[in-house]
């Protein structure tokens, strides 16, 4: 009975791989689009599988909680995880029985020298003793419990130590930290994985600031601060006891700035979905985005799923006496099922097979779109589970109803080859189609929409000007001490047109601070913040729509000024600009003497088009971390060779680095920058699938009608008449399919826009573009074949069985 069984396996075997040889254009169709949905569904895959894996290698990491303060932004609850110094220590010792360890987290860059080759490390983080022993970044060498027990330790990563040492051994190597701290290596890490919220090149002792003034300040945001806690229920414990904890240590500041600040707890595995801002430098992931590459890896696998579907079915004509046959000869109508079936599990697995390989070939290139490496970790089960789940469920999903289909044959039917496939069947293969071109019409939308919006958001005016200004970074003590000699000394060059110092520049960062203010009565303004020089409005080309600009010849500008925006004048109650200027207003934690406004700025998007305006207070300081170099036009070169020289003599230590002012804005939209290329990519594989199918369908359909193109040609009919009849019945779906995309993709790019303050509008136009691409793609698609039984020889068409 076992040998019965294996030998008809082996016959089922034989016949499914004759068939597969006999069908070249049918197989390599549907192998075709079985191995591009089963491709696109591993790279997503892969993806999805990074995303949801992050911080999950920490062996503690179910017990790690990042400390975050609450409190409310625009009128708005919202989570700041940047806390003070102080905070590790006293949560440490107020709740001993709660929290095992507490570790800081300090990003951060500085000049590193080893030698005489020096580099601005932007990947640095200073951090305390217990850091490897929390978090399970693995050592190479070192001792994770004792690598930053000494001031003068530094552990890098193994690509930093190549970097500076090569490959020889680093571990006691010296290194020089903003030409200031010695350093001894005492440890090499793993590079840092994909799946880490934190990352970092090197990691040094903290404890060398412990003594700094700022390090002591209560009301600072320098650092994260992550507690190992005692178990999982420590969590909700403490965070009871937190409203007493910040009342006892900064229940007085609250009170000063009229402001409630509280404290909770994010786990660890959470964080990186957490929602991005500008108070949070690690790294973020959108479960939304991950939810849209999830569907449109189904989608695709059900287009070519339908293809398989579809061309099955039709085929069921030239098998009809196979079945027939077998029927007679008593097989049962299950063994059929389960032969067809075996069928497309196999067609799966080759498919599968050439998928793996076309993705081993576009890995780089997917990785590049995506910024970071993904690997195929065939050492680990879910690899093969997804790929087995794939061929199975693809192969039983898209063989199940052709192999129903074909096993419900009448044994003489099929034995005379008079079978009819059907009005149902036919309509049941036009809805199939219409599903195909639905979702295909559907990644068209989409994918114009969002190339749309993100050219708008690209060229939209913002209300400075941000053309051939350079940004560059004060980011060292030397160049900050120097700054306003390099400033000087670029105001006397030929191709500068001006030169501004901030805070920070647009699409960069802005504090957000609170204000007491003429009018608001006891309230206060929350505002962000810009400290600059007397040149901001000059480089920037910002409009002053009310007052005047700051100027050198009014000694009170300095220290007693301030311009707003027009946000700002709306905050403070003031129904015109104008009526804003000569209030007063004063910055609660940095001003000790009330400011006037003397100008109002007409509003610009110096954040991001996702965000609408906020009220900004620009005030004259040195609180500089930005430099803004504005060329006149041409010879942008030679001005840079310039700017370069002059930074060389401020700060001759450091690297020069700068960035184009327009090329920084962009970066605010580089995550949907990277799904517009990737849906565009997905969009042309759909619709790519789907003409497969419909290609296959026409090849079928002509072929069904050999004898009835052949009868029409004798008659008289035109070759243009012929093309229209074959025509006409497979488009027939594909308009039917634009229909139902029309309006779902209206309503999933209306949800998609409202991510953007500042969006473009649905025009009908893209609409109607998506589906005029649609038509004309499969029209191509349908044409050809039509084309061809068109022009084939009437005798030959009237001969053919």
């Amino acid at each position: 009975m076992v040998y019965q069984s294996e030998s008809m396996f082996t016959n089922y075997f034989k016949i499914a791989w004759r068939n597969l040889k006999k069908n070249k254009i049918f197989s390599l169709i549907n192998i075709s689009g079985l191995t591009i949905g089963i491709t696109v569904c591993l790279l997503i895959f892969l993806y999805i599988q990074n995303e949801f894996s992050f911080d999950k290698f920490h062996a503690d990491g179910k017990r790690i909680y990042r400390v975050m303060r609450t409190m409310e932004l625009d009128k708005l609850p919202a989570k700041v995880p940047y806390v003070s110094g102080p905070y590790a220590t006293a949560l440490l010792n107020d709740f001993q029985g709660e929290i095992v360890s507490a570790v800081r987290v300090m990003p951060s860059n500085a000049l590193v020298t080893s030698g005489t080759r020096s580099f601005n490390e932007k990947k640095l983080i200073l951090t305390d003793e217990p850091f490897f022993s929390m978090f399970s970044f693995p050592l190479l060498k070192g001792d994770p419990n004792t690598v930053l027990k000494e001031p003068g330790s530094i552990v890098l990563t193994e690509t930093a130590a190549r970097k500076y040492f090569g490959e020889e051994n680093p571990i006691g190597k010296r290194l020089e930290l903003d030409k200031e701290i010695q350093l001894t290596v005492t440890g090499v890490a793993k590079d840092i994985p994909a799946n880490s919220h934190l990352e970092f090149d090197m990691v040094a002792p903290l404890s060398n600031y412990y003594n700094r003034p700022w390090f002591k300040v209560w009301i600072n945001n320098s650092m994260f601060t992550y507690t190992l806690l005692k178990d999982e229920g420590s969590a909700a414990r403490l965070e009871r006891q937190f409203p007493a904890f910040m009342q006892k240590y900064m229940g007085k500041e609250m009170e000063r700035f009229q402001s409630k600040v509280g404290l909770t707890l994010n786990p660890l595995n959470e964080i990186y979905f957490e929602s991005a801002t500008r108070f949070d430098a690690v790294r973020h992931g959108d479960k939304k985005v991950v939810y849209i590459f999830l569907s449109i890896a189904v989608l695709i696998l059900v287009i070519a799923c339908i293809n398989f579907m579809n061309l099955s079915t039709m085929r069921a004509v030239e098998r009809s006496k196979e079945v027939g046959l077998r029927k007679v000869m008593g097989a049962l109508r299950n063994h059929l099922v389960a032969q067809f079936i075996g069928e497309s599990i196999l067609l799966a697995l080759i498919s599968c097979l050439f998928a793996v390989m076309l993705t081993l070939i576009l890995l780089p290139f997917y990785n590049h779109i995506l910024g970071y490496t993904l690997a195929i970790e065939w050492t680990r089960f879910p690899i093969y589970g997804f790929l087995g789940s794939v061929v199975l469920l693809v192969g039983a999903f898209a063989g199940t109803y052709p192999a129903i289909f074909l096993s419900a044959y009448s044994p003489i039917q099929a034995l005379k080859g008079k079978l009819n496939l059907g009005r149902e069947g036919s309509w049941f293969r036009q809805g199939l189609v219409v599903v195909q071109f639905s979702i295909s019409v559907l990644l068209i939308i989409g994918t114009i929409f969002i190339t749309k919006q993100m050219s708008y958001v690209r060229s939209r005016e913002l209300g400075f000007d941000q053309s051939q200004t350079l940004v560059i970074p004060i980011d060292n003590n030397e160049f900050y001490d120097n700054r306003f000699h390099f400033k000087k000394e670029l105001e006397r060059q030929s191709g500068i047109a001006s030169v501004s110092l901030v805070s920070g520049e647009p699409g960069g960062f802005f504090d957000t601070h609170t204000f007491e203010a003429e009018g608001m009565d006891g309230q206060v303004l929350k505002s962000c913040t810009e400290f600059t020089d007397f040149d901001m409005v000059k480089t920037l080309n910002l409009k002053v729509i009310a007052g005047r600009d700051f100027d050198r010849s009014f000694p009170t500008d300095s220290a007693g000024s301030v311009l707003i925006n027009e946000t700002a004048a709306r905050a403070l109650g003031c129904q015109q600009p104008e009526q804003a200027i000569g209030k007063w207003i004063k910055n609660t934690i940095r001003d000790t003497e009330r400011r006037h406004i003397i100008g109002v700025v007409a509003d610009y998007n110096f954040q991001s088009l996702k965000q609408q305006v906020n009220p900004l207070v620009i005030s004259p300081s040195d609180d500089n971390r930005v430099a803004l170099v504005k060329f006149k036009s041409g010879r942008i070169a030679d001005n840079i060779a310039a700017v370069k020289q002059q930074y060389s003599a401020a700060a001759p230590q450091f690297p020069f680095e700068y960035n184009f002012l327009d090329e920084k804005f962009d970066q605010l939209y580089k995550t949907d920058l990277k799904q517009q290329q990737i849906m565009t990519i997905f969009a042309a594989l759909a619709i790519f699938i789907a003409c497969l199918g419909l290609f296959g369908l026409a090849s079928f359909t002509a072929a069904r009608r050999t004898k009835e193109i052949g009868v029409r040609k004798v008659l008289g009919s035109s070759e243009s008449n012929i093309i229209l009849l074959l025509s006409k019945d497979l488009m027939k779906p594909v308009v039917l399919a634009t229909c139902i995309a029309i309006p779902l993709g209206y309503y999933a790019m209306s949800q998609w826009l409202q991510n953007f303050a500042y969006r473009t509008g649905l025009d009908w136009w893209v609409f109607v573009l998506a589906a005029a691409t649609a038509a004309i793609v499969a029209m191509l698609t349908v044409g050809f074949q039509a084309l061809k039984a068109a022009l084939a020889n009437p005798v030959k068409s009237l001969r053919s069985e």
